[in-house]
């Protein structure tokens, strides 16, 4: 565990999380998120660099999307461990 959450003061442990995201009516999911989350608020903290590590999956997944003109569905990537 890290510092206390900076929004509460409640205390922080890790998890592993799953996300969605939507652009232009597709929905794409990225899972096996690891963050730290405050147990008491929820606010969620990432390691250094994994919040731009999570914005190019999702952004990826987009383009996959686009590319396979999938522009409706749900599309779906696990972040490796």
């Amino acid at each position: 565990m890290g510092s206390p959450c900076s929004d509460c003061g409640g205390q922080v442990a890790y998890q592993t999380l799953s996300r969605e995201f939507e652009r232009e009516g597709m929905t794409v999911s990225v899972s096996g998120i690891r963050a730290l989350v405050c147990q008491q608020c929820g606010e969620v903290y990432f390691e250094p660099g994994g919040a731009q590590a999570l914005v190019e999956a999702a952004d990826s997944l987009f383009r996959l999307g686009q590319w396979n003109r999938q522009h409706k569905g749900k599309l779906s990537a696990a972040v490796p461990a």
